[in-house]
This record gives C-alpha cells, sequence and structure tokens, in this order.
C-alpha cells in the first residue's frame, strides 16, 4: 500500500501516473487510428 500512496502523494509519482496515463491513451489512439488506415485501405 506504500507504493500506491506515493504515487498519488508525491510529485514524482503523480508525474509517473501521468505518464503512464499519457502512455496508455496514446496507445489505445494509435491502435484506433491504425486499425481505421487497414480498414481504409481493405
Amino acid at each position: 500500500m506504500k507504493i500506491i500512496s506515493d504515487l498519488v502523494s508525491t510529485d514524482y509519482g503523480r508525474m509517473s501516473l501521468a505518464g503512464i496515463v499519457f502512455m496508455l491513451g496514446m496507445g489505445v489512439f494509435f491502435v484506433r487510428m491504425f486499425l481505421r488506415k487497414i480498414a481504409e485501405d481493405a
């Protein structure tokens, strides 16, 4: 539980959490974009 409390209570934890969320969102965006482009070409 100390890890989770450090993740949300410290500034470096919040930046790490923001980075993780940003990278996951970017991954979802690119997968959707690539699948849409593949469907257009097919």
